[in-house]
């Protein structure tokens, strides 16, 4: 992903989620960012470019159970 798409997606995720969301880039991969919300990492976006013509952005969240003990 390069820097323009970056900053336009999370510009986009802090205006729909919060505003508090960055992302980060995973050290070699480009095709993928991390995405977190203060220093807590929750999901990773990757980039589906697959047909040009239509590209899309995936955010990736699991949810532990135990994660859900604690909420």
């Amino acid at each position: 992903m390069t820097n323009e798409e970056i900053a336009r997606l999370q510009d986009y995720l802090c205006k729909k989620v919060n505003p508090a969301i960055t992302l980060r880039r995973r050290g070699k991969k480009d095709d993928s960012v991390e995405a977190y919300i203060g220093d807590e990492f929750f999901a990773l976006l990757f980039k589906d470019d697959e047909d040009p013509s239509d590209i899309s952005y995936n955010l990736d969240m699991a949810i532990l159970a135990m994660d859900l003990d604690e909420a």
